[in-house]
């Protein structure tokens, strides 16, 4: 008679569409490795493409700066009562943290302070940008961390905390033969062939693109006043819904020249000479694919007074802080202006060549492809450790 084989347990905790992207890759990975784990968690469309019993979906969870976390503080609470109802109902052999630092730091705390379960913690908190002082978390409460910028690992060796340096996902997603080719099929595009595209990236939450998507319209009309070959698309992402984007372009004069594309953001990047876009990951993504990029972003007054004080970094940029120099323009807060973006953006349009030569130093910074991979071997080892320690308990 076969008795039936216990599945192993992960939950995987991630509060953001570029976080569920990635631990939906680590996810894939590690199924890869042992096909024989329940994963549960908190997450979106990519963690539920990997069939992972999700409790929260992050749709109503994403925010940034103090006022747009005060204003969902109801919506992280119950995701926060929930994690802990399934810990206590059914308690996993290792959790995993994708990012979101705010929740996913309270999260290992209760954990460990209540049930003292393995953590791993894949993209890890920004502390080289502001709150330094999550390093002592990191210390106490995470099992190992999953670095994926080369910078790091200076600031987790020094704090003596368990690390691997496993590469940048991004690689994986932009490897290095990625043929630039301009998918110009749309009706948009095929009346010009000296058509310049130019993506517009207002970001994944409902607060940056009510921050920041009328602005890059009015640029954006700016622009082709100045050059009558420059169209425009917008990206949608999963997030936000198409309606959202749509309203800002309700009263345009110059409709005609906005596309929305609600696919992968990659396809923008093969389309397009020049990025408009949210401070973010997105702003790295453009790097890798070499695509001239000013970086922009607008938040509330207190948000950003907040923020002036607490960040303390040269660059907002990823790709600016791994070179160490602005190899993409940043337009933030009262410079995130029409005027200032479309002046910076015509000037770029001149010289693409230069602007896309220095954006060729960021992947030999990053190193090798197959972070995902690693961090799902690193899971696994720690898996095989929780569970052996769980059985020795009960032989003691």
């Amino acid at each position: 008679m076969n008795l039936p084989v216990k599945l192993s347990h992960i939950m995987v905790l991630t509060g953001e569409p570029s976080g569920d992207l990635h631990a939906g890759h680590l996810v894939r990975e590690i199924k890869r490795l042992n096909n024989r784990i329940y994963f549960s968690g908190i997450g979106g469309i990519h963690l539920e493409n990997q069939k992972v019993d999700l409790f929260y979906n992050i749709s109503k969870l994403s925010a940034m700066g103090l006022t747009e976390v005060l204003m969902q503080f109801g919506q992280i609470k119950k995701a926060f009562d929930l994690f802990k109802k399934k810990l206590k109902a059914n308690m996993p052999d290792l959790i995993i943290l994708v990012d979101y630092p705010g929740f996913n730091l309270k999260a290992a705390q209760f954990a460990k302070d209540h049930y003292n379960i393995k953590i791993l913690y894949y993209i890890t908190p920004k502390v080289w940008a502001w709150k330094k002082s999550r390093l002592k978390k990191i210390k106490k409460y995470i099992d190992h961390a999953a670095l994926i910028l080369p910078f790091e690992e200076k600031i987790y060796k020094k704090a003596n905390i368990q690390y691997t340096y496993v590469g940048n996902p991004l690689l994986d997603e932009y490897p290095e033969n990625l043929s630039k080719i301009f998918l110009r099929s749309h009706a948009l595009f095929s009346k010009n062939k000296d058509s310049l595209i130019i993506g517009l990236l207002p970001g994944s939450r409902k607060a940056e693109i009510k921050n920041l998507l009328e602005v890059m319209v009015k640029a954006a009309n700016l622009i082709h006043q100045n050059n009558k070959n420059a169209f425009f698309i917008i990206s949608q992402a999963t997030s936000i819904k198409r309606e959202t984007l749509e309203k800002f372009l309700k009263d345009c004069s110059n409709k005609p020249l906005f596309q929305i594309n609600g696919g992968p953001v990659k396809d923008i990047f093969l389309k397009s000479d020049l990025v408009i876009a949210a401070s973010g990951t997105v702003t790295l993504e453009a790097a890798l694919c070499c695509v001239p990029t000013i970086i922009v972003y607008k938040m509330s007054p207190i948000s950003y007074r907040m923020a002036k004080l607490l960040v303390k970094v040269k660059y907002a940029g990823l790709a600016n802080l791994i070179i160490n120099a602005q190899v993409m323009p940043e337009l933030l807060q009262n410079d995130a202006t029409p005027e200032k973006i479309s002046e910076k953006a015509l000037y770029m349009l001149d010289n693409l060549f230069y602007f896309q030569n220095q954006l060729q130093m960021v992947r030999k910074f990053l190193g090798k492809k197959g972070a995902s991979k690693r961090a799902a071997n690193i899971a696994i080892y720690m898996l095989k450790r929780s569970e052996l320690s769980l059985k020795f308990d009960k032989l003691t």
